[in-house]
């Protein structure tokens, strides 16, 4: 009895899987704007400035961009945040004790292909604010300011892979 339950496991749990990465996919609309924040290098001082430094950023855009309806509008809020985003960065840096330069850009930037969810998106120029530490040859970061995905890509990786794994646990569990 218990190898058949394993067995079933065993085959039940891929097309679980399966299914999850169905639902989970996320289609990016072709008038989204992007955020790209990329490292100076890989190096672990580097990878972790330029997570401080979007962390920080992501905050200030969270506040300013909180109600917006429109691409127009997150387009123009942005525009008019360039200077705080500015000394954002700075001042994240600075406090990092960091002599790293870097250029933040809105406008019109080069993406690489990138596969996410299932996904794959060509490379290209899109609509976005890049912000680029250093030489800017270090993994980069990037998400969707609109429409919102990076919070609700935030939001959904933390509880589904909660309840995936507890899906999991319970299966093994079941079987000892």
């Amino acid at each position: 009895m218990k190898r058949l339950m394993l067995l079933l496991a065993i085959v039940i749990i891929p097309l679980v899987y399966d299914k999850y990465n169905d639902r989970e996919q996320v289609i990016i609309p072709n008038d989204a704007i992007r955020i790209r924040v990329i490292a100076n290098s890989n190096s672990l001082d580097d990878q972790y400035e330029k997570l401080k430094v979007r962390e920080n950023v992501q905050l200030l855009l969270e506040k300013v961009l909180k109600n917006v309806k429109t691409k127009q509008e997150t387009e123009r809020i942005i525009k008019s945040n360039l200077f705080a985003l500015d000394q954002n960065v700075k001042k994240t840096l600075k406090e990092a004790k960091s002599n790293t330069t870097y250029d933040l850009h809105y406008g019109s930037n080069y993406f690489p292909k990138k596969e996410f969810k299932g996904v794959t998106y060509d490379e290209g120029y899109y609509d976005s604010l890049v912000i680029t530490l250093g030489k800017g040859q270090g993994d980069n970061w990037w998400c969707v300011l609109f429409p919102p995905l990076c919070l609700l890509e935030a939001e959904e990786e933390n509880i589904d892979d909660i309840e995936y794994g507890l899906f999991v646990e319970k299966v093994i569990s079941d079987y000892k």
